[in-house]
Formats: structure tokens, sequence, C-alpha cells
């Protein structure tokens, strides 16, 4: 990863000392700071930071307006709020002004340097991810499938294209949050996922109800397993899922995933086909705070 500009914003010499130590232990480099809004207006200017750490409290102003300051001299400047406050309004305003992460104070060396890192994560590591992804997905298929139904699926060739298909019945979607977005899809027809949840459950399902609960649980454990993985392999995606949507009747049609990168293919099973698809975009999906 390329070197980091950091710009420390704080009324207290006492935290900009902390935070420029802090920072420079880490392998950042704190090229300038400031303790009011036309002395950040001025360093941002001419220093052109990758980074800003924002203190809220700022005499005559606040980090709210410093950070619309620094965003109209370069919207692409990311803006860390750090602050010793972090109750809901303070948040939800920061989040409206585009500051890209909040931490509280005191703070956690290793929970800063995650945090940029985080986000200035760049291309490679997207890369990176697209390269393995799709694998570890299915691999967390097959293995939640011979946990719970002691057989392991075996999967049709893969596809890449992203184009809108009709739904064989069921289809459960598990969104994807952290560094990058996505989601991941199960398809599947009534009579697959209603045999799913007989040998489950071993017994039938009371209800439809039931029976749409447990290929949501399943989807969960699948996307959850597979996300802690690629953490394990690189802890700046900070991958978390969503709780499952779930869409059934007899003419739902699966809409493009619009997503930079997509990969599909079907798992035949003995209860019958699943159609499994996975993508991420390189937009976070996730306001990144307190790591």
């Amino acid at each position: 990863m390329k070197d980091i500009k950091v710009v420390v914003v704080d009324d207290s010499p006492f935290s900009i000392a902390l935070l420029r130590d802090m920072l420079t232990d880490n392998g950042f480099d704190v090229v300038g700071e400031a303790t009011s809004l036309q002395e950040t207006i001025e360093v941002v200017g001419k220093l052109r930071p990758n980074i800003v750490t924002m203190d809220m409290t700022i005499p005559g102003t606040d980090g709210i307006e410093c950070t619309k300051a620094i965003h109209s001299i370069d919207p692409n400047i990311n803006v860390i709020i750090v602050s010793s406050m972090m109750d809901d309004e303070i948040v939800k305003k920061a989040k409206k002004n585009h500051a890209c992460g909040y931490i509280q104070k005191p703070v956690d060396p290793e929970e800063l340097t995650l945090l940029i890192n985080r986000i200035m994560a760049d291309d490679e590591l997207f890369k990176d991810l697209d390269e393995v992804y799709y694998k570890v997905y299915k691999e967390s298929f097959m293995d939640v499938f011979n946990k719970l139904m002691k057989t392991v699926p075996e999967f049709g060739k893969e596809s890449n294209s992203d184009v809108e298909l009709v739904s064989r019945g069921i289809s459960v979607v598990m969104g994807i949050i952290g560094k990058y977005s996505g989601r991941m899809l199960l398809d599947m027809s009534y009579d697959t996922a209603e045999k799913l949840s007989e040998f489950a459950l071993r017994r039938k399902p009371k209800n439809a109800e039931e029976m749409l609960n447990i290929m949501g649980e399943i989807c969960n454990m699948v996307a959850g397993n597979a996300s802690s993985v690629l953490n394990r392999k690189n802890k700046l995606l900070g991958l978390r899922v969503a709780p499952p949507s779930i869409f059934y009747g007899n003419s739902i049609n699966i809409s493009k995933a619009e997503l930079d990168t997509t990969t599909s293919s079907v798992a035949n099973t003995q209860f019958g086909e699943i159609y499994v698809n996975v993508g991420f975009q390189r937009r976070s999906g996730e306001w990144m705070s307190n790591i």
C-alpha cells in the first residue's frame, strides 16, 4: 500500500501529540496539524492528505463544518471523526456529511491503524478478493451441507454473466457488508426446500414459514462461514452478513446483480438443484467505526 499522508485536526495539543505519535509509530506520515477551521482549510488545501482525523470540538465551529470545508477542497479526502463523544445524533450527522469513519477517544492504536488501512485499501485488495471469493463461498456451501445433510453437492459450470433470471420459486438473499459490499443468493424450488427442511428437521415442516426460516438460516450459515474465512485471509475486508431477505412466488424474477464481479453455478444436491450466486462491488457497504 502506498504511503498514507495524515493531517490531525484537534483543539487539544495533548490529543494532537498522542495521535501524531500513535500514527507515526504505526507507519503513517503525519504531514500536518490544525486546531481551527481556518487552519484546517489552509493545511488541507496545501498538503492534500489522504486522511484527516477530525475532533468534534473545534473553537468557533465543530468537526462537521470542518469536514464540509475539507470536502469542498477535495471530496476524495477521507475524514475520520476522532472524538470522546459518540452519541447517535453526532454519528448520524457525521455519516450525512460523508465522514468515512468514527472512532472514540481514548483511541486504541490497533483500531485506528486497521480503520485507516481498511479505508485506504486499494485495487489490489479487491483483485485478491475477486480471485478467491467464489471458491470460498462454494466450499462453505458444501461444508454446511455435509454437516447438516450428510451429503456433499456437486457444482456445475461457473458463469460470470450478470443477467435477469426466472426464479425456481424461492430466492434467499444475504447482503454482505464491509470494505466491499455484495450479496449471496440461493434460489431453489418449493419441492427442494421442502425436502431439505424435512431432512434437517427429521420431520415435515409445520408450515411454509418454518420451511422458509430454515432456508434463511442455511443461507446465513453459508454466507457467514465464508465471510469469516475471507476475513481470516485478510482482516482489512471486515466482511459481515445482514439478515436474509426471502422472496417466493410463482413468477419471481432474479434481477441483475449490477456488481463489479459476480459468479454463479448450480449445486446439484440429492434434494434438487440450488442456484448459487455471489458477487461484490468496490464501494464500501459499511460505514466504519470502532472496528
